[in-house]
């Protein structure tokens, strides 16, 4: 059977007539007045994404959540953060209090994400929030770099593992990460819907191992781990760096907010779906932990790079090791799903906006799928570009710094959105306002400082990176004038 048609393309027959959409003042929908969404900062008509099919269920939101969220680092991590707390219960204790942060980060962007249920995410309310300008450079970093090189990342990291089974040389991983690189993407070209099956099909599949370890770890009689050690106590600096570490590994949930275009009723789904998808993870992080210190002694966990390999091994015997990693392999493969599909929906929003360069070619909706499949071959593309010339890694590390300090305005936001708008009946509203968002917004600037010292360089070159696309935003401004 042949498969589907996914070339590069435009509408078939006569593109509908779009007005162009200015980047200042009152910005005119790229859609038609009728299928446009008002926007309750400025009573104005925005994109509502109306041409992609409303697909995405609760239950795929979820998996993106977790999926995003549960990649590599819970089976790597806990060594690193055990190092720094100095003993077991702070370790329990960095774990929980890097949950409580991200939870409150999420429940305050969840008011912004109900209140401005635009495909885009972040970019999306930042433009809002903050102006076109700001909002234009997350857009550039995150679909010039920081996505398609996290999904570089993520490719080369499936094939990385994979050689425990498959002996490869480099050339042949790269090629391997592209391989499935170029499936995942033809899958969600064809259908969001295969997306978000992949998407379910991994959370479930990596969730096998983690179950697995927790399982077998809290019903082990004995307790290696937390009789290894006799020091109660770490100092604060040793301690924040805990937090650090599990901060990174809760990284990855905002991403479903990216699909708002494609959700039946996003103001809803959104906050509900980021409230349990984050609680959950917390919850299996926390339980994983204990679960190691019940199977491997203080200094094992401590000294090891792979400390969940070492406790599956310890607990289920030889077969151990290459169930941990078939379970993280599929982890991976979810992660990769994740981040390919909401990825896409950044430069798809911006073309959409009338902002991006090649506007037209980013925002077309594939007219049988229904899918914005030329956003997923743009992100594909640069993704493979990153693959071959190795450059993913320093280009990530690069951005850390700049996409944190975007990430905090966009907690921040909740406390303008309150002030610019008043809360519609029923809509969701963060708790304990404004104790949360602080909370949240106060974990942001311990990440930034914590970089700022540890990478100042790499810090300032990320700003440059992205300062490098202010000319590109007054030349499409000046273009979109011209063409009002």
């Amino acid at each position: 059977m042949p498969l589907p048609d996914v070339r590069f393309f435009g509408r078939k027959g006569p593109l509908r007539k779009r007005p162009p959409t200015p980047l200042g003042g009152e910005a005119v929908s790229v859609y038609s007045q009728s299928k446009g969404n008002v926007n309750p900062l400025s009573n104005r008509q925005t994109p509502s994404s109306s041409e992609l099919k409303k697909s995405i269920t609760f239950l795929e939101a979820m998996a993106i959540v977790v999926g995003m969220i549960i990649g590599s680092g819970i089976f790597l991590k806990p060594g690193i953060v055990l190092a720094n707390a100095g003993s077991p219960w702070l370790s329990i204790l960095a774990w929980v209090a890097g949950g409580i942060i991200t939870l409150a980060s999420a429940l305050s962007v969840a008011e912004i994400a109900a209140a401005i249920p635009r495909a885009g995410g972040l970019y999306a309310y930042l433009e809002e929030l903050y102006g076109e300008t700001v909002g234009f450079l997350l857009g550039w970093v995150q679909a010039v770099i920081s996505y398609p090189a996290s999904v570089a990342a993520l490719a080369i990291a499936f094939a990385s593992y994979s050689g425990y089974f498959l002996p490869m040389n480099g050339m042949q991983q790269k090629m391997l990460a592209v391989g499935i690189l170029l499936f995942i993407l033809l899958m969600n070209v064809i259908s969001t819907k295969y997306g978000g099956f992949i998407q379910l099909l991994a959370t479930a599949g990596k969730l096998v191992p983690v179950v697995g370890i927790v399982a077998f770890g809290l019903l082990a009689g004995s307790q290696p781990g937390f009789a290894g050690v006799t020091g109660l106590s770490a100092g604060a600096a040793g301690f924040g760096a805990a937090i650090l570490g599990t901060l990174w590994a809760y990284d990855g949930w905002i991403g479903v907010t990216n699909m708002a275009g494609e959700m039946k009723n996003p103001a809803k789904t959104l906050p509900k779906v980021i409230l349990i998808g984050v609680s959950f993870v917390i919850v299996v992080y926390v339980l994983f932990n204990l679960a190691i210190f019940r199977a491997l002694p203080f200094e094992q966990i401590v000294s090891s790079p792979t400390p969940g390999a070492d406790a599956a091994e310890a607990l289920l015997g030889g077969g151990g090791g290459a169930f941990i990693t078939a379970g993280i392999i599929v982890s991976v493969l979810g992660a990769l799903n994740g981040y390919l599909m909401t990825a896409a929906r950044v430069p798809q929003a911006m073309g959409e906006r009338g902002i991006a360069p090649f506007s037209g070619f980013l925002r077309q909706i594939h007219p049988r799928f229904g899918t914005p499949a030329n956003a997923l071959i743009f992100q594909t593309a640069l993704a493979a570009v990153y693959i071959f010339s190795g450059t993913f890694n320093t280009l990530t590390d690069l951005l850390v710094f700049v996409l944190w300090i975007f990430f905090t305005a966009g907690v921040f936001g909740v406390f303008i959105l309150r002030r610019k708008v008043a809360s519609a009946a029923g809509r969701y509203r963060v708790p304990l306002y404004p104790i949360t968002p602080i909370v949240g917004i106060a974990g942001g600037l311990y990440i930034l400082v914590s970089t700022l010292l540890d990478s100042p360089v790499r810090s300032l070159i990320g700003i440059g990176i992205t300062l490098a696309g202010l000319p590109v935003f007054y030349l499409m401004k000046k273009r979109s004038g011209r063409a009002s």
